[in-house]
Order: C-alpha cells, then sequence, then structure tokens
C-alpha cells in the first residue's frame, strides 16, 4: 500500500465516530496495539525532543526500506506515534519525504491536540523525515 492509501483508510476508520470523545478511544486503542519498543531503544538519542512525555523512536534501513518502532509513556501520544508508523514505516526515504501527511487534518487531529501536543506531533514528524533523510543521503 501507498502512504496515500494508509492514509485514506485512517480517515475511513476515523470517519465512523462523530464524537471525539470515541476518537480518542481509538487513538488510546491502536497504541495499545503498538508492540513494545525493544528496551535497548530506549535510550536519550531516541527520545524525541519537543514532547511534553517521552516518545521514543528507532528507525532502521532495511532493503531500501524504513523501518520505524516507537513507544510513548502517555495512552494518546503512544497512540498518535502509532499512526506515523502505520502510515510511514515500510516505505522508501523518498517516498517518505516527498509525502504529505494529510491525514493528521482530515480526522481533525490537529485541533483537538493541546498545543503542547501539537508541538510534539511536529516533531515527531520532523524526527522521522530527519532519518528518512539520513537514509536517503547514505544509499
Amino acid at each position: 500500500m501507498t502512504i496515500n492509501e494508509i492514509q485514506e483508510e485512517i480517515i475511513d476508520e476515523f470517519s465512523i465516530f462523530d464524537d471525539w470523545m470515541d476518537k480518542y478511544q481509538l487513538i488510546i486503542d491502536l497504541g495499545n496495539s503498538l508492540a513494545p519498543l525493544d528496551e535497548k531503544y530506549k535510550v536519550p538519542q531516541n527520545l524525541i525532543e519537543g514532547c511534553q512525555s517521552r516518545v521514543w523512536l528507532q528507525a532502521d534501513y532495511v532493503d531500501g526500506k524504513v523501518i520505524y518502532t516507537a513507544e510513548s509513556d502517555a495512552v494518546i501520544v503512544k497512540g498518535i506515534v502509532s499512526l506515523l508508523v502505520k502510515v510511514l514505516s515500510g516505505h522508501t526515504p523518498d517516498e517518505i519525504l516527498e509525502n504529505d501527511l494529510f491525514f493528521i487534518e482530515r480526522i481533525g487531529l490537529k485541533e483537538h491536540l493541546s498545543p503542547t501536543r501539537s508541538n510534539g506531533l511536529v516533531s515527531m514528524i520532523k524526527q522521522m523525515k530527519l532519518f528518512a533523510l539520513v537514509f536517503k543521503n547514505k544509499a
């Protein structure tokens, strides 16, 4: 699936709910289904700066694709990072760098986050794109 197809799938999944409490619950459920990050990756250099809660992001370059794994100590943030991992992981650096993450706006996520969580979301995306750029330049 392409990044845009995955984003459309997420938009469809969220469109089922009108109430934001239900959407938050879906985000929490997605976070709870995220595989735990291996302890060896929970190191200071994998912490994302700019997040109020702790978010670890690991990126590996496998067969020309970036594989992200992540975890957070806050349930909503863990759900948000799981959405980003679902959309971006398993794609080439070029695909990651060239795609606009329109699903965030379309599901209404940005307008329903506190300013600190919004800043954290921007920091997570920036870090994921930075990893993609590093892998692109190494290739």
